[in-house]
This record gives structure tokens, C-alpha cells and sequence, in this order.
């Protein structure tokens, strides 16, 4: 089955998909009885001894995860406190956990991990398991006293003080439905139970009224050349030129349209996310300019082409936020308190 044409059919009018229902309820059944296990201590989870973040979401497809995870470690850090993030190295080659540093191939220790590595001056880990990988940055780095989990929501395994859920607030929940039928890892009922919602872009979400609900929105108007990072434009450089998007992203159309809005008409040439670009996909494109995401931009950067363009973007959230989290983290009598 197409993927493409999967999650059209989940955010669309679509009816076929409910064929899967039969499939879909055997999932929901699996899901709810691993949390169950969890939460009776069949399945067991590691506690840490000291607070653990998760940023996670529910539904498949790109969010927005990593810019707010940017935003929370360096609002942490401004605040006085050590944050550290931990990833699973997803479409990777890593076996066993490590730092990650800026100049680390992304196909080894996993593109959002480098850029995070990138953008921080944080302690970055990323590895196959995230136990592990925490266990391994907690180990080499004491003075950490707040980790971060960029993703992991579902991953009981690692207990956790806080859960943040990040949602595309414009493409909402689609169907509502649960795999495969729908776009949804877990059912929407799970957003009761974390301690924050935010929500990325548009306004098509209603949230539990009991959970502390935050907007979010990414910011970027300069553009960095990929091959030469001094080298920045704005957005007019690029309009009545002949341009190229890529997006090996969970949400190619997000970055496109955002490109549209900057006045800029692109050719969209959507991969899937983590796609390992090789140089002959980017110096084929027949376009003056070649722009992309920040986590295309760490797998390209070892391309020579002067065409490649990036737009870093920043998160912008109510700084309350990091008042929600703490508050949460001071109410908890353990290292690590919250029930599966």
C-alpha cells in the first residue's frame, strides 16, 4: 500500500480506510494492554534518579518535536538548570550509545540528534535504545540533573516525570482513528493524562480542558547557505528564480507551503523522513536554487553544491511552559513519580 496515499486517505474525506478496522481494533487492544503491563509493573521500567522529560506525540508523521525540545533545553539551561537530551538514533547505523557532536554523520548517530548537537551546548546522546542511552549520558555526565527525551512518548520503558505532547495543530488528528485506519499511535483519551499539550501551528484541536494547553509557533526568515554558513539572504533572493524543495521530513507539505507564504514559487520534491540523500538526488534538480529543512541540510552538508539553502527555524512558546514543568518536576516526592 502506498504510504502517500495512506495518509491522504486519514486526513482526507475518505472512507476506505475504515476497511482496516478489524486490523485497527487488534492494535488498540495490543497498545492498551502494554501500557497496562507497564503500569502493573509486569513490563518493567527504568527509573533514573533524576527527573526525565518526554517529548512525544500520537499520532504518526513530523510535529515539532525537536524545535521545542531546542527551546525547552536552552530555557532550562538559561534557568540555571544542566538539561541533557537523549534520541534514539532512528535509520541509523549506531549500535551501542554515544555524544553526539555537530560533525557526526547523521546516517551513524541519527539526523535530529546532530542537529540538536548542533544547536546546543548541552550534552547530546543518541543511541538504538533509550535506556540504554540515558544510562550511558547520566554515567558520563553527573552534572546533568534534567533529561530530555526528543520522541518516546510510547516508550515505557524509560519512566518519566513529565510528558509533553506535541500536535500539528493544522492537520489535527485526521480520521481520529488508530493504526492503520487512522494517523493515531494512541487514542486521542491518552492526551489526559500528560501534563502538557502544545500545539504547532492552526487551530483545528480541542483539548482536555484539565491539561495546560501551550502554542507554539517556529520562527525563521534567514536563510544560511548549506556549503557556506556565513553566507545568509532573506526570502527574496530566491522569488522569480527557478527553485527546488526538499523534505525528507514526517510533514513535507508543512515546509512547502511555508515556502509559498514566503513568496517563493518551489518545485516540492517530498522524501521520506530520515531519507539518506545521496548527491546525485540534489545535483539533479534543475532549479537555480536548492532549498531545504535544517534536518535535510545535516545529511546534505557534505554535498559541494552552492545551490543547497536552509532555513533554521526557532520555536516561539509561552515561557509559562517551563513554569508547567518544573512545577511538576518540585511536585514529585521520587526521582522519577509518574505512573504508566
Amino acid at each position: 500500500m502506498n504510504a502517500d496515499r495512506l495518509v491522504e486517505a486519514w486526513y482526507g474525506a475518505s472512507r476506505w480506510p475504515y476497511a482496516l478496522a478489524p486490523v485497527t481494533l487488534v492494535y488498540r487492544m495490543l497498545v492498551g494492554l502494554r501500557r497496562t503491563l507497564y503500569g502493573l509493573g509486569v513490563f518493567r521500567s527504568t527509573r533514573l534518579p533524576l527527573p526525565v522529560v518526554v517529548i512525544g506525540n500520537i499520532a504518526v508523521g513530523g510535529t515539532g518535536k525537536t524545535p521545542l525540545a531546542l527551546w525547552l533545553a536552552e530555557r532550562l539551561a538559561a534557568a540555571g538548570h544542566k538539561p541533557g537530551v537523549v534520541c534514539k538514533s532512528y535509520a541509523a547505523q549506531a549500535d551501542s550509545p554515544s555524544q553526539v557532536t555537530a560533525s557526526d554523520a547523521p546516517d551513524v548517530r541519527g539526523d535530529e540528534a546532530v542537529l540538536l548537537a548542533s544547536r546546543l551546548t548541552c550534552p547530546v546522546w543518541s543511541g538504538p535504545d533509550r535506556v540504554r542511552t540515558a544510562l550511558a549520558l547520566h554515567a558520563a555526565h553527573p552534572e546533568v540533573n534534567i533529561l530530555l527525551c526528543d520522541d518516546g512518548l510510547q516508550h515505557y520503558a524509560l519512566a518519566r516525570d513529565v510528558e509533553i505532547v506535541v500536535v500539528d495543530a493544522k492537520r489535527g488528528f485526521g480520521n481520529g482513528l488508530m493504526l492503520p485506519s487512522g494517523p493515531l499511535r494512541e487514542a486521542r483519551a491518552r492526551l489526559r493524562s500528560v501534563d502538557a499539550i502544545v500545539l504547532n501551528g492552526g487551530d483545528k484541536v480541542d483539548t482536555p480542558a484539565s491539561v495546560p494547553t501551550f502554542r507554539m509557533r517556529l520562527h525563521g526568515e534567514r536563510w544560511r547557505s548549506v556549503t557556506n554558513a556565513q553566507q545568509t539572504a532573506d526570502a527574496t533572493r530566491f522569488i522569480g528564480r527557478r527553485v527546488a524543495a526538499i523534505a525528507g521530513i514526517g510533514h513535507p507539505a508543512r515546509f512547502f507551503e511555508h515556502l509559498r507564504k514566503q513568496g517563493i514559487d518551489v518545485a516540492p520534491h517530498a522524501f521520506p523522513d530520515h531519507h539518506r540523500y545521496i548527491e546525485a538526488e540534489i545535483a539533479s534538480l534543475e532549479a537555480d536554487y536548492v532549498l531545504m529543512t535544517e534536518k535535510d541540510a545535516i545529511k546534505c552538508a557534505r554535498f559541494p553544491d552552492p545551490r543547497m539553502w536552509t532555513l533554521p527555524v526557532s520555536a516561539e512558546i509561552d515561557p509559562a511552559l517551563l513554569g508547567v514543568i518544573l512545577a511538576r518536576i518540585a511536585s514529585c516526592r521520587e526521582p522519577v513519580c509518574r505512573p504508566i
